[in-house]
């Protein structure tokens, strides 16, 4: 293959792919075309050395937004537990759905000796009783879930009618019980293209082990002569329409999995995905969804300067539910909030509680540095608090801490409110987090440990930045703290589906994630 040709097989794979991601919403482009670029260029630079066939090469770039996956943010497993009380749900909701199959009527026509040809009809078949007393879920590796029903019962009630020796005619009713009736299906669990799970059946058989029949009013004893042909056709029936009945309760779950949070509002500023990167792992124990657990900008997805890094959960079985959340996730949201720039705080003297002998004006500062004092007399100050960089946080294990870089910018404040500028100074400061679940959202709150500040600027000559280390560990404290927690505060949203309450919820701090296992209870 010619460069040229490589050249222009490039533009078009790019052409393709583009339409497509430009129609889809911004949570669901996941393709980076820089990356496609560098890959075609290196593709041009080989092409000399190596001939490759157009089927070849078409191939490799198919398989480019699969090369392109990212590890995730959040991992998500849910447990045996979890998924024996999805089972208690799930049998509810079919033993619901059975109950409204609808026998159609049977007519036929049976020779009984001595009597000859019988014309009969069974109308109005009702189920009055159903149970299904023996049910499991096996988890069956890279597959799916296994479904097993077994010791089933159906009681039905209905009408029937004969008509013999061409005048005679008869009526009553009957009764049906079917006992040993079994199920077994297989769901598969995949990822839809909004990154949402979604499950499916496939080879669903059912199975009527016996039935019997019993007939009231009239001539039943002529009924009774030929039940057995009777019993085979209700037997056929019923057996149609159980499977249908099962694979419509498997599908009836997806309307509820759609509610899964993929792109969660946290507040003005951002919000959160939770799409899933990949079809979820299905082993002998649990299931394992890798979601993308990334804050983004509202409006605007910017990918961050970092990538999330490989993780595990440990194999505990505890809890229902395990959610893992990387140090990814939480710096991402750094990432978004410094670049909306929502973290930054003006502080004035009303934020000082006024027991504090420390006051926000140039008579307190004057007394560190008396160029304030003298070129600024009696004055109000503000001072502008911001990060020049995203925080980063670190997890380790019982430990969260948060490093940020920023500035504090001290401004005199003129009788005519114009702010005159006195002072920046490079801050760098550590604080310590606790992290805790909340409802169905991850919240937190933050204590100081420590400041290191340098002077970047001075309008008002040189001076010792340390002489001031009190006051602004008083202002972190009193001001610029209790103004982030209250942000913390409020939390930000876990993947969550529908109703979801969480309950028995365990958090843990380890090597570069956090672990929240959990029970879940659902409602309405």
């Amino acid at each position: 293959m010619q460069r040229s040709s490589v050249h222009q097989l490039c533009i078009s794979q790019r052409r393709r792919l583009e339409p497509k991601i430009f129609n889809l919403d911004s949570s669901d482009q996941r393709i980076d075309f820089n990356q496609s670029n560098v890959y075609c260029s290196c593709l041009l630079a080989q092409v000399t050395v190596v001939k490759m066939s157009p089927c070849c090469c078409l191939a490799l770039l198919a398989l480019l937004p699969f090369a392109l996956a990212t590890n995730p943010g959040v991992k998500v497993k849910l447990t045996e537990k979890g998924i024996e009380y999805g089972k208690q749900i799930g049998m509810a909701s079919l033993q619901q759905k059975l109950k409204t199959m609808k026998v159609p009527d049977l007519s036929g026509t049976e020779r009984v000796a001595p009597i000859g040809k019988v014309k009969y009809s069974l109308t109005g078949i009702t189920i009055v009783n159903l149970g299904l007393p023996y049910s499991a879920l096996a988890l069956v590796p890279d597959t799916g879930i296994r479904l097993s029903i077994t010791n089933a019962f159906i009681s039905l009630h209905g009408n029937w009618k004969i008509r013999y020796l061409s005048f005679i005619k008869d009526s009553g009713s009957f009764d049906l019980e079917v006992n040993g009736l079994t199920v077994t299906d297989s769901i598969t669990i995949k990822s839809d293209e909004t990154g949402r799970p979604t499950v499916s059946s496939v080879n669903c058989v059912a199975n009527v082990g016996s039935a019997s029949i019993k007939f009231h009013g009239g001539a039943s004893w002529l009924y009774n002569l030929f039940s057995a042909y009777i019993d085979k056709a209700l037997r056929s029936a019923l057996q149609k329409q159980i499977c249908p009945l099962v694979a419509d309760t498997i599908t009836d779950m997806n309307p509820h999995l759609k509610t899964l949070n993929v792109l969660a509002k946290v507040d003005k500023y951002a919000e959160v995905e939770y799409s899933m990167v990949t079809s979820p792992t299905i082993s002998n124990t649990s299931i394992d969804f890798s979601l993308k657990g990334e804050f983004y900008n509202i409006g605007k997805h910017q990918e961050p300067p970092f990538s999330p890094t490989p993780f595990s959960l440990p194999p505990q079985v505890n809890n229902m539910l395990y959610i893992g959340m990387s140090a990814f996730t939480t710096n991402s949201a750094g990432f978004v909030y410094n670049n909306a720039g929502a973290l930054s705080l003006y502080i004035t003297d009303d934020m000082i509680p006024p027991s504090s002998p420390i006051r926000l004006n140039t008579r307190t500062f004057g007394a560190f540095i008396p160029e304030i004092a003298k070129r600024f007399p009696s004055m109000m100050m503000k001072l502008l608090v911001k990060t020049v960089k995203e925080p980063t946080i670190f997890f380790e294990p019982n430990n969260v801490t948060v490093q940020a870089s920023g500035s504090v910018t001290a401004y005199a404040i003129q009788p005519n409110t114009t702010l005159s500028p006195l002072f920046v100074l490079n801050m760098e400061g550590s604080v310590s987090a606790r992290l805790y679940v909340t409802g169905v959202k991850l919240a937190g709150a933050v204590t100081l440990n420590k400041i290191e500040m340098t002077l970047e600027t001075s309008y008002v000559g040189q001076f010792q930045v340390r002489s001031l280390d009190n006051i602004f560990l008083m202002v972190l404290k009193v001001a610029v703290i209790p103004k982030v927690n209250a942000r913390l505060e409020k939390g930000f949203p876990l993947p969550s589906i529908g109703k979801m309450n969480l309950v028995n919820t365990q958090l843990q701090v380890l090597k570069d994630y956090m672990l929240i296992g959990t029970d879940v209870q659902f409602t309405g």
